[in-house]
């Protein structure tokens, strides 16, 4: 007979730990909202509320843990060897894209004749994604396509009402059938990669107006979705098609699902291996003109690309503050000791930076949409700059803010920071990689010649402040010699110099004191006249947590508590 030990008295007592940051709003961030109003969408401001009370929420948190550990499963047959091609989810990830269609963040902009429509959604995105990050894939992908699809008028009238509708509803059936439909995309090949003129699918008229495709995608992102925009190859050339999961007879559509792709991060959202075996697809815009019609598409994943991780920065930086606010150590919360409020104040000071410039981004997509040159041309060349710069910075800035809660930051169920740390290089891969990216900037130079001026304009608004004005003054002499001979090897660092600059003008403008002292005294580097190290762009860039002495680090902290309760 098995003996047991009733062991009813207490080894020790549970102080001094945090509790799961739990119970707040996360639109109460002052960068987002002042931002928010600027761009012309502080009508948006309650529904923001709304959403971020629901996304500081514990039981949100709890589904978009669920979601992460409960990975998609593929289905490839039934139990009676019919292909079927399923993407099964947990429970609690069809909740959370409910709510993020609910709110319109896949695509409300494009049925809204509001002004500033697309800044809401952009700041709703920002708020619902900390959340949860990974199922935002599709309704990026969603808000991205409709542009896109916009070359084709039929397709557009078709389909246009369904992909906006506020209703999620999940399950293969025919479109025109459904309540709601979301839109995925398959451009990368195992050939190619980033070079889609390399692809080998290739697209066969059916006589009808149809084309039939076959071949293979090496990625397709949300395998799940109605509708996908896909690259094949055309007797004229590269075309984008638009390729329906299910037919209009309600029949598959002959796209098979190899496997789900085993990543890093972003678990909660399925990435694919795909073939087409003659699959029914519609033309979207010109044929041979593939690139030109779905860079639509790319230019709304790329901001984003820079929502999403701007998104990520704020959340982590909140956590750590949080955590140290709370924690005790030597006798004093950790915020106090100065070596830890330098640290939460320098995470602070990126965090505004990349939101104030996020939401400019926003506006000028807002803004280009209805016509306006000027802010087209700036986004144009702004757009694959600060994808660049704060995509790449993710990773670097949540390692940090994760650090901040010691041992405790690497453990998975003690907060959502080893989460956070996984998915945050993903957008800097996302619609192009940082080369990509900077190299685009280069590209938007000579084929945009208006984008420069542009963006000069945009960084001029705050020439009265010497530092900015310095910061300008250096980005004309790298935007000369970026048009010579060594332009390639000058990209990274024009992408990096362009961001930081446009931060350094808002910033001057917008933000508290304390916050533009932090960063132009750190940030600019040598373009303010500054030591080459002081700052991330002369060089390997100082750790986080060395302000110079003056800044007002407790009204920047400040800037990064959250209430909850």
């Amino acid at each position: 007979m098995a003996v047991t030990q009733d062991r009813r008295h207490a080894t020790h007592q549970v102080l001094n730990q945090v509790p799961p940051l739990a119970g707040y709003d996360v639109a109460d961030d002052p960068a987002l909202l002042g931002a928010l109003r600027r761009e012309g969408a502080g009508w948006a401001e309650t529904e923001l509320h709304e959403l971020g009370v629901r996304a500081g929420a514990a039981e949100t948190q709890e589904q978009a843990r669920l979601a992460n550990v409960s990975k998609p499963v593929l289905r490839t047959h039934d139990s009676r060897g019919y292909r079927i091609d399923e993407v099964e989810f947990h429970p609690s990830w069809h909740q959370l894209v409910n709510t993020a269609v609910s709110h319109g963040l896949h695509g409300a902009p494009w049925a809204d004749p509001t002004a500033a429509a697309h800044v809401a959604r952009a700041a709703k995105f920002m708020v619902w994604t900390q959340a949860e990050a990974g199922h935002g894939c599709p309704v990026s992908m969603t808000y991205a396509c409709v542009p896109a699809l916009r070359h084709s008028a039929d397709l557009t009238a078709r389909y246009e009402p369904l992909l906006t509708s506020a209703s999620y509803d999940p399950g293969l059936r025919p479109p025109e059938s459904k309540a709601g439909l979301l839109a995925g995309m398959a451009m990368t090949e195992k050939q190619g990669g980033s070079d889609v003129r390399a692809n080998t699918t290739t697209a066969v008229p059916a006589g009808d107006g149809s084309y039939l495709l076959t071949g293979h995608k090496w990625f397709c992102s949300a395998p799940m979705c109605d509708l996908f925009l896909v690259l094949a190859q055309a007797r004229e050339g590269l075309t984008c098609f638009l390729l329906p999961r299910v037919l209009p007879d309600g029949s598959r559509n002959a796209m098979y699902i190899q496997r789900l792709k085993d990543k890093l991060g972003n678990t909660s959202n399925a990435s694919s291996e795909v073939e087409y075996d003659q699959a029914l697809a519609w033309p979207v815009g010109e044929l041979g003109r593939g690139v030109p019609t779905i860079i639509n598409m790319v230019s709304a994943t790329r901001l984003d690309c820079v929502l999403g991780s701007t998104a990520a920065i704020r959340q982590a930086t909140v956590i750590a503050a949080s955590y140290a606010g709370l924690r005790q150590t030597f006798g004093a919360p950790l915020i106090d000791h100065p070596a830890m409020t330098g640290v939460i104040a320098d995470l602070t000071v990126e965090s505004e930076a990349a939101t104030t410039l996020a939401i400019r981004l926003a506006g000028a997509a807002d803004r280009a949409a209805r016509g306006d040159e000027a802010e087209a041309a700036l986004l144009r060349i702004a757009l694959p700059a600060a994808k660049y710069w704060i995509c790449k910075r993710t990773p670097i800035i949540t390692a940090e803010a994760l650090e901040c809660l010691g041992g405790n930051g690497y453990v998975e169920d003690y907060s959502p920071m080893p989460r956070l740390l996984r998915d945050s290089p993903l957008n800097s891969i996302w619609e192009g990689s940082g080369n990509v990216a900077a190299l685009d900037v280069l590209r938007a130079l000579t084929r945009a010649p208006a984008s420069a001026d542009a963006l000069l304009a945009e960084i001029d608004l705050a020439a009265g402040e010497g530092r900015a004005a310095a910061a300008s003054a250096s980005l004309r002499e790298l935007l000369k010699e970026a048009q010579g001979p060594d332009a390639q090897r000058l990209a990274r660092r024009l992408a990096g110099q362009i961001t930081v600059a446009l931060q350094a003008s808002l910033l001057a403008r917008h933000a508290p004191a304390a916050i533009w002292d932090a960063f132009s005294s750190t940030r600019l580097g040598a373009a303010a006249g500054a030591d080459s190290s002081a700052g991330p762009l002369g060089g390997p860039g100082a750790p986080f947590g060395s302000l110079p002495d003056g800044v007002d680090l407790a009204a920047i902290v400040a800037r990064s508590a959250v209430t909850t309760g």
